[in-house]
């Protein structure tokens, strides 16, 4: 059996893009009972681990395949953040909904919903009210970031083809265009009143999406060919290309077709990818306060109750 968290937990205290060597995972089952559990897998980009563990008749592993989609057609989803404080056993939730804003975490593949959660929803499930898994939860006070399902997924089939995650570079920092500053939408809508697709927030000095000619302001609209409508569609693209192109040997590019406020120009170009360790590019800061429970936090509510199929 396998379970799918957070890799904060793997990392060393003193230098976060390491695991610690002589780590021991212990694994505590609903009924209590404590059983040793094995790394199997990690990508320290995304920040998420695969830990094995005996397999237990009782315990039924969830279907992750074929969920709901987390992305901005759905911005009234009714959303649940789920915990379990490791001491006590305690399963905690809290409710909240999908919000358009960009996280102050370093990874820009992240959603955000307002689910206030402590650490122990860190590498937790996020699941709409019918009990599908939406994806997983990190920790900020700033609204509660998570790796969408649809991401998970790619970086779960990357683990079976190549071992690891395998990230292409482009060089470009993006964001979903509705989650931009309200000036930023006038500017673009200004000049392409139906633009829906990624701004381009940063591009780095030296990188193949520098070498392609886009600039910061920049509103990329197709990848590949394929219309975009938000951020993590891009993310999603760039994993599936990879997982095309990598095995075979093959180069990463990828044709985009922009369109330029600042002059109102709109062009086609191609960015080279390339395929470099990105393990140190995001940090995970964990928040250190100590744990909280359910009844010493009045929104976060003990689950009472559980879903079935």
């Amino acid at each position: 059996m396998s379970i799918l968290t957070s890799a904060s937990f793997i990392r060393c205290n003193k230098d976060e893009s390491k695991i610690d060597d002589k780590l021991k995972i212990k694994v505590r089952l609903p009924n209590g009972k404590l059983v040793a559990g094995k790394l199997c897998k990690y990508d320290l980009y995304y920040n998420i681990a695969v830990v094995n563990m005996k397999a237990f008749p009782e315990l039924h592993a969830a279907d992750i395949h074929n969920q709901v989609q987390a992305n901005g057609k759905l911005p009234q989803s009714k959303l649940v953040a789920i915990g379990r404080a490791f001491e006590s056993g305690e399963l905690m939730a809290t409710g909240g909904t999908l919000l358009y804003k960009t996280t102050k975490l370093d990874c820009q593949e992240l959603m955000t919903s307002t689910c206030k959660i402590t650490k122990a929803g860190i590498g937790g499930p996020l699941v709409c009210y019918g009990g599908n898994f939406v994806g997983m939860s990190f920790y900020s006070k700033d609204g509660t970031p998570f790796l969408p399902i649809s991401l998970l997924l790619k970086c779960l089939t990357h683990f079976d083809i190549f071992g690891r995650v395998v990230q292409p570079w482009l060089g470009l920092r993006i964001g979903s265009l509705q989650a931009q500053k309200l000036g930023i939408r006038e500017v673009v809508h200004d000049t392409f009143p139906h633009a829906h697709a990624v701004y381009v927030e940063k591009v780095f000095d030296g990188s193949p999406a520098k070498d392609s000619g886009i600039k910061v302001g920049d509103v990329i609209t197709k990848l590949n060919e394929v219309a975009l409508f938000s951020a993590t569609e891009f993310h999603e693209m760039v994993l599936d290309k990879t997982e095309s192109t990598w095995r075979h040997g093959e180069g990463i590019p990828f044709e985009a077709f922009v369109l330029r406020p600042s002059d109102s120009s709109e062009f086609c170009t191609t960015i080279k990818a390339e395929v470099i360790d990105m393990s140190k590019i995001n940090r995970w800061p964990v928040p250190k306060t100590k744990w909280l429970y359910p009844y010493d936090q009045p929104d976060v509510a003990p689950v009472l109750s559980c879903f079935t199929d």
